[in-house]
């Protein structure tokens, strides 16, 4: 199960980039890669790294002032394309914790859900607002999931919005069994008391033509 998602506070680092594919997130040759521990070597690996592996200069995430950026501040439709869920776990291996965009692929923001990674949504002028910020280095945001805000430094509030479903898996730390589970708890509970009450014949009664 993910670890619950309540507040976090990071720096955040600027994406310049709309139409950001899965693909793009983590190339589909390191999808044979089977445990998440390790993926985020692998993150924006054609825009970090040559054809020969050898690692290029000016990318954003590489650069000495965002290393160790949690949050990142993307443009629109972050994460389309495909379904592959390894995009999520490589941005959360690299230490991205929360993804701002003012659009997401449908399939990425479910996955990050299941997985604990934020996606907030803003409206374009905002998210070019927090960019411009963000680029200038040294940009630190407060985000509280259960009051749905952003803290500036100066002080500033962002309102943002979750679906109440989405609030709850976050806050919560849940993942698609947790979830299916309390939501038919009670249903669950009474298929086992009928079926305690079902008796399979003893093998030693069964008769055979």
């Amino acid at each position: 199960m993910p670890e619950p998602v309540k507040k976090i506070r990071g720096k955040a680092a600027p994406l310049e980039i709309d139409d950001v594919d899965t693909d793009q997130i983590i190339p589909a040759q390191f999808l044979k890669v089977l445990t998440r521990k390790g993926l985020g070597a692998y993150l924006f690996y054609r825009w970090r790294f040559d054809e020969e592996g050898r690692p290029k200069e000016g990318f954003v995430l590489d650069r000495p002032e965002f290393r160790d950026a949690t949050i990142l501040v993307a443009g629109r439709n972050f994460g389309i394309g495909s379904s592959r869920e390894n995009a999520v776990w490589a941005l959360m291996d690299y230490g991205i914790r929360c993804v701002i965009a003012s659009s997401f692929g449908d399939i990425f923001y479910g996955n990050s859900v299941k997985n604990g990674l934020l996606c907030i949504r803003l409206e374009d002028e905002r998210v070019k607002s927090l960019r411009a910020e963000a680029a200038k280095g040294g940009l630190f945001l407060d985000i509280d999931v259960e009051a749905e805000k952003i803290t500036m430094p100066s002080g500033e509030v962002i309102k943002f919005s979750l679906e109440p479903a989405v609030k709850k898996w976050l806050l919560e730390g849940l993942d698609e069994i947790e979830a299916t589970i309390r939501g038919y708890d009670e249903k669950i509970r009474e298929y086992e008391n009928r079926m305690s009450h079902f008796k399979m014949p003893r093998k030693d009664v069964l008769h055979t033509e």
